[in-house]
């Protein structure tokens, strides 16, 4: 009999394309996963999933471009400058329709904050495609989602890592994935954008950061970093960004001293920029190995509580 797995997937944007490699090696090894939890990124891709359709969404999100991300944001200058998400969200009811949490054939829980409560809520029946926008609401970057007079905005604000919300489906093995895990020096060129860069990709850059110049830019491909370090750079949606990143990462590690899962793969979080969506080819390759070595280590030592990489 296969063992089981509930499942935790966090918060962390385009980083969260690893979620798919880390259910395609669960899967690929043998394991069944019988129950679902999401936050953000997470949300979106474990609806997906639940839905049976993450080899479409995937194949769909490894065509896309930098042209493509572009075409994706619809960005209202009228309300705030938010991102509405219209674009991305009709993309993801193409691919699997407007079914109900109740219908999934797993449990699955998607995490959001209402705001005007101040308070963690957890869809578990009713619109998926409605709760995984509610639990994606970035603040300050995608527009609050308002459902049945509450309004809501992205989980991570106050649970980036939902385990509680899997724990009663009493599988084998209970594994969480935190896409804002220790920051690393990546040596793959695959996962380190490129200095050929077209100008009309830098100056949508600009929305992001301050221009940089050809010279800037070969310097810090050459860094192999993916998140640069100089604040100067740094422009107002990418400050909001980090401040957010920071606040996940220290909320995460409360949830996880509240309760540990039986594995704990931490994604880096420097292996991509929170908008690099059109990198899921090597995130979902990165996320499918660091997985495979996980279950290697974990099965082969059994313990209570591990995390991979090691120390985390």
């Amino acid at each position: 009999m296969k063992k089981t797995v509930s499942l935790v997937l966090g918060s962390g944007a385009a980083r969260g394309y690893a979620h798919i490699g880390v259910i395609k090696a669960i899967e690929d090894h043998g394991y069944k996963i019988i129950s679902v939890s999401g936050c953000s990124i997470g949300s979106v891709i474990g609806g997906v999933y639940a839905a049976g359709r993450l080899s479409d969404f995937s194949e769909w999100a490894s065509s896309l471009d930098k042209v493509r991300v572009l075409r994706m944001l619809d960005m209202s200058f009228r309300n705030g400058a938010y991102i509405k998400g219209d674009r991305f969200f009709k993309v993801i009811e193409e691919i699997i329709g407007r079914p109900t949490i109740e219908s999934l054939p797993i449990p699955f829980t998607s995490v959001a904050v209402d705001l005007l409560n101040q308070k963690e809520f957890w869809f578990q029946k009713g619109d998926l495609i409605d709760a995984m926008r509610a639990s994606s609401a970035i603040p300050s970057i995608v527009s609050p989602v308002e459902l049945n007079g509450r309004v809501y905005v992205d989980g991570g604000v106050l649970n980036p890592l939902p385990i509680i919300p899997t724990v009663s489906a009493g599988a084998d093995y209970l594994v969480a994935v935190d896409l804002n895990g220790p920051a690393q020096e990546l040596t793959s060129e695959s996962l380190v954008e490129q200095s050929n860069t077209p100008e009309w990709w830098l100056t949508f850059k600009g929305l992001f950061g301050r221009h940089k110049s050809d010279e800037e830019e070969q310097k810090a491909s050459t860094a192999n970093l993916a998140r640069k370090n100089n604040a100067v750079s740094w422009g107002r949606i990418q400050t909001v960004n980090m401040m957010f990143e920071t606040m996940q990462e220290s909320l995460a590690q409360y949830k996880l001293a509240g309760y540990s899962p039986n594995l704990l793969i931490s994604i880096p979080k420097d292996l991509s920029g929170f908008y690099e969506f059109w990198r899921a080819t090597e995130l979902i390759e990165f996320g499918y190995e660091v997985t495979v070595r996980a279950l290697k280590e974990l099965t082969s030592e059994n313990p209570i509580h591990f995390s991979f990489p090691k120390g985390v």
